[in-house]
């Protein structure tokens, strides 16, 4: 089977939609499963559901905003009185009906519950559409295939479930399923963490034994550096499993940095090309005497630098180590770049939970810590060494770290 991944920018509206049903001419549609992603920014718009809902706020109003949205774009597709209508409606109902009964106080798991819907409208909406200009496929809710634990908002995937309920798949048709979902033991909704269609690509490819996977971006493929922030950067047409991933966990939008490990582990080709130009080679992952080694640039931004230090100047330890990484994950921060000497640790970290302020009132009944938010961490991979003093022009460096081919550099 082939495992194709569309993001919310390629089903953002009608047009957007039947432009899906093109690349999959041109790709030819026979024995592959979709994985979809929520239309347009709708997840965004149902997590302002969820905080208006904590706040006691009216989120009535913004689920009928959403609502009105999606059944726009179903008018763009069908006939006025095509079962797909009733379908969205019911979506819709459940969030509200869910919202009304629900008595969890915990916010991640009403989160899961309600952001999820965006996933399961879009997927009903595409497998209709398609099925309506005679590419037969079949919905599948990818609840019950990717099993997880509990937790929410960053689901870890149970494979062997997983594994045992996506192989009972007839592989000689075609599905339409939704990313970054699955399902715990309780049948309530998981989500992936923000992004996760991706790595939700990456689970079916490998529990399928996929032929390849291609994930469909509005660009032209891998890039040397985001064409938003740098200029003169190139297509990397051919890259190792190994690249991508150090890429990927150095911040680089375009891999979803969790998506790699399995389709390296069965040696699954993956693709990233354009929904724009699909005709068009993208950039190809995998084993490769092919594969390049240019000069890559990556920033992260919305960072948070931390540096600790102990109250009476003594060295940073094996314990001191411990208590730290053991608020990290408390508090579901990750770390993108670590620098340690003897009396201190610098930590450059990703806020995604915004919990840095309760890690640091944890961290000061220990520790010295100092904070600084909003920073960057830049990174320039298979830098040319005997060149790197342009990257420091203009700049206020807080931190730097320098390996073999790796120059990074947290700044303000």
């Amino acid at each position: 089977m082939k495992i194709f991944k569309f993001g919310g920018a390629s089903v953002k509206d009608a047009e957007s939609v039947k432009n899906v049903s093109m690349v999959l001419q041109s790709q030819g549609f026979a024995k592959c499963l979709l994985v979809i992603s929520a239309m347009g920014k709708t997840t965004n718009e149902l997590e302002k559901v969820v905080e208006l809902y904590f706040k006691k706020d009216n989120y009535q109003t913004e689920i009928e905003k959403i609502k009105r949205k999606h059944i726009e774009i179903a008018d763009g597709l069908f006939s006025e009185n095509h079962a797909v209508f009733a379908e969205i409606n019911l979506f819709f109902d459940d969030i509200d009906s869910f919202l009304r009964r629900n008595k969890s106080p915990n916010y991640s798991f009403v989160y899961d519950q309600v952001v999820s819907c965006g996933e399961m409208i879009s997927t009903k909406i595409l497998s209709e559409y398609l099925n309506e200009i005679q590419f037969t496929n079949q919905w599948l809710d990818a609840r019950d295939f990717v099993k997880t634990d509990s937790s929410y908002r960053e689901g870890v995937v149970d494979w062997a479930k997983t594994e045992e309920s996506i192989s009972t798949l007839n592989t000689d048709i075609c599905y339409v399923t939704q990313g970054f979902i699955g399902s715990d033991d309780n049948n309530f909704t998981v989500t992936l963490g923000r992004e996760g269609s991706d790595y939700s690509a990456a689970i079916f490819a490998y529990c399928l034994n996929a032929e390849a996977m291609t994930i469909w971006k509005d660009v032209p493929g891998v890039m040397t550096g985001d064409p938003r922030k740098f200029s003169d950067v190139s297509l990397l047409s051919n890259i190792s499993y190994e690249e991508a991933i150090e890429m990927a966990y150095y911040g680089a939008s375009v891999i979803h940095p969790k998506t790699l490990q399995p389709l390296k582990q069965k040696n699954i080709p993956f693709y990233v090309k354009s929904f724009v130009d699909p005709a068009k080679e993208g950039t190809k992952v995998g084993a490769s005497d092919k594969n390049q080694h240019e000069e890559s640039y990556i920033l992260k931004e919305n960072q948070v630098l931390l540096k600790i230090s102990t109250r009476d100047f003594s060295f940073i330890a094996e314990d001191h180590m411990s208590l730290i990484f053991g608020y990290l994950s408390k508090y579901k921060i990750k770390v993108s770049l670590m620098q340690n000497s003897a009396i201190s640790l610098a930590l450059c970290l990703e806020d995604k939970y915004n919990t840095a302020d309760e890690l640091n009132e944890d961290l000061q009944k220990v520790f010295k810590t100092e904070v600084v938010k909003n920073v960057s961490l830049f990174t320039v991979r298979n830098a040319k060494m005997e060149n790197i003093d342009k990257f420091y022009q203009e700049k206020s460096v807080l931190l730097e770290q320098i390996s073999k081919n790796t120059l990074q550099m947290v700044t303000q």
